[in-house]
């Protein structure tokens, strides 16, 4: 059993605690009683933004490779384990973390723990199997290259964030893919894949100490601490504000407009999500409504966003014949324009509150989702809000909040745009 005397820190009076282990491995959990289900995930400090640009891709491959097989189990025994129990298992590589992630009944808790340690931490990275898994990555590439919507999103991170990591493409290039060797991933699993440089979470129907005990006995406690320093990882550098054209022989014209926001943890963030949501984020939005609805330029138009720890991005995609950008392109401006100018009045405010409360409650009706939050308490390093808090902090947003994010954010000037299709006019 785990040493009783190490950290444990109740977050809420609903039951999230958070544990560090002897060890380094970083435990955290919400205990949901009124369902029969666990969703149990771990998070590795090792992704895209980690890699140089000639390994570009190495996150992603070893995330595939330890799918192939661990030291007890073979790839198809790791894919039926939980599978036969009816649960799920996946993984994903992201900008900062590579996570794995079960979920399953509650009674099979023990055996998500121990397949997850088992392919993470103990896989086989064999050279057989790196051709065959490299083919599939490539085929990913492949798959993004042929999917005009996809690639557009691809080719803007670059223009937008120049040689930084956060514009390299998480699945690598062909080139990068094809040179990987297993010395790479091993490389990068010895450096990356111990306690110190990992994240658990659960939420469901489990105690914490109940989950304590799992991990425990699945050998989570024992795991090797290694070096707790986080992995380097560039300091983003402002890049001017370019346009770059991508003849592609395709039926539509893809448009991405984007610039960079704030990190994760800038109070900012609230009335940018707020500003976002009401102007492209769904049916009812600004965009949706004039380019669509009342211009019918097209039939793609919305928002975007993401926050990292050290920064943030946003912007607006558009899909639209050829012979309609320049329209579209003026549509977008205008409103641009108009919200950098005018900001949003107080009854369109309002509504958008009302509207960010609801996704952002609803969006915790799920195991998944309470999973999630717990983890960004550490991968964020900010203090656990509970929802009471978070939806707080959306009514205080003031008409000045969001006056300040528009004209700091939404000027035409500031949008890195990128055209994707065939040769049209500028």
């Amino acid at each position: 059993m785990i040493n009783a005397s190490v950290a444990v820190a109740a977050l809420t009076e609903r039951g999230v605690q958070r544990t560090v282990l002897p060890n380094g491995l970083t435990v955290l959990s919400e205990h949901l009683p009124g369902v029969r289900s666990v969703s149990l995930g771990a998070w590795v400090r090792g992704a895209s933004l980690h890699e140089a640009r000639e390994k570009m891709g190495v996150s992603h491959l070893l995330e595939h490779m330890v799918f192939k097989g661990s030291e007890r189990r073979t790839a198809h025994e790791i894919a039926l384990a939980l599978e036969s129990l009816g649960g799920s298992l996946d993984a994903y590589t992201g900008r900062e973390a590579t996570s794995f992630q079960a979920r399953v009944l509650d009674e099979h808790l023990p055996q998500a723990a121990d397949v997850l340690f088992d392919l993470m931490l103990r896989p086989a990275l064999r050279e057989g199997d790196l051709a065959l898994e490299r083919g599939v990555v490539l085929e990913e590439i492949s798959m993004v290259d042929d999917t005009p919507d996809d690639i557009v999103f691809e080719i803007h991170n670059e223009t937008l964030w120049g040689s930084h990591p956060f514009g390299y493409s998480i699945l690598g290039t062909r080139e990068t893919v094809g040179a990987l060797q297993v010395r790479d991933l091993r490389a990068l699993h010895e450096r990356a894949y111990v306690a110190s440089q990992i994240v658990v979470a659960a939420a469901g129907n489990v105690e914490h100490e109940q989950l304590l005990d799992v991990l425990d006995r699945t050998g989570w406690g024992a795991l090797r601490a290694g070096d707790p320093t986080p992995l380097a990882v560039p300091v983003p550098r402002a890049v001017p504000a370019a346009e770059r054209v991508v003849e592609r022989d395709t039926q539509q014209l893809h448009l991405v407009f984007g610039n960079v926001t704030v990190p994760h943890g800038d109070p900012r963030r609230y009335p940018l999500m707020l500003v976002n949501l009401l102007f492209g984020g769904g049916m009812s939005s600004r965009l949706f409504q004039k380019v669509r609805e009342e211009l019918g330029l097209a039939y793609s138009v919305q928002a975007f966003q993401s926050f990292h720890r050290s920064a943030g991005a946003q912007g607006i995609y558009v899909g639209c014949a050829p012979e309609r950008a320049p329209d579209a392109i003026a549509a977008v401006h205008a409103e641009l324009r108009k919200l950098q100018a005018g900001g949003i009045p107080e009854a369109e405010l309002a509504m958008g509150k009302q509207q960010l409360k609801g996704q952002i409650t609803l969006s915790m009706e799920s195991t998944t989702s309470r999973m999630y939050r717990a983890a960004s308490v550490e991968l964020f390093d900010e203090p656990y809000r509970p929802l009471g808090d978070v939806l707080a902090r959306v009514d205080a947003i003031t008409s000045e909040d969001v006056a300040m994010v528009c004209r700091d954010f939404f000027s035409v000037e500031q949008q890195t745009v990128v055209r994707l299709g065939p040769a049209t006019p500028v």
